[in-house]
């Protein structure tokens, strides 16, 4: 667990910020409800504190994973459990001294965008494509919601790149 796990909190506010600005009418929200044949009076009334909320705490979920994706570190340490975590086994001298040479490689907010970026393009946009083939939608829609999820992705993944760290393991 990274010691500073409430960059998951922080992060999850980017699909908010970037879906307001992404389906605002302006951008590509009118774009948005032609495709899916939604009039503005279609989506008033709606419990917003229910919606945000709950987009809100999924922004957490995704976050929390993401960060095992864009952060190879991660990986190592889940490849050498339990071994790592129970004292005086050699694995945790192996970690530490790994980390000690590499533990600071691929941490850029680029790296994290790129990893951001190719999860949506490899594994969101085929789940959307997917929804979108059994609903008989069009590639726009897809279209318009991979960008959506390229960008909110991305910037979730150059945020955790850049910020997420883990302590060092204790030797005993």
């Amino acid at each position: 667990m990274p010691t500073n796990f409430y960059m998951w909190f922080i992060a999850a506010l980017i699909p908010l910020v970037v879906g307001a600005v992404y389906y605002h009418e302006k951008v590509f929200g009118s774009a948005w409800m032609r495709t899916n044949g939604f009039k503005a009076s279609d989506l008033e009334g709606g419990n917003m504190a229910l919606i945000l909320g709950l987009s809100y705490f999924f922004g957490v979920m995704i976050a929390a994973v993401l960060t095992g994706m864009v952060i190879h570190q991660t990986n190592v340490f889940q490849m050498m459990l339990p071994d790592v975590l129970e004292p005086g086994n050699p694995a945790q001298e192996q970690f530490t001294n790994l980390m000690a040479q590499y533990g600071d490689r691929y941490t850029s907010p680029g790296h994290g965008f790129l990893h951001g970026g190719i999860l949506a393009l490899f594994f969101v946009m085929p789940i959307i494509a997917i929804n979108a083939l059994f609903e008989r939608r069009g590639w726009k829609y897809v279209a318009i919601h991979t960008g959506y999820w390229f960008i909110a992705l991305g910037a979730m993944g150059a945020l955790l790149c850049a910020t997420i760290e883990y302590p060092p393991l204790p030797l005993s």
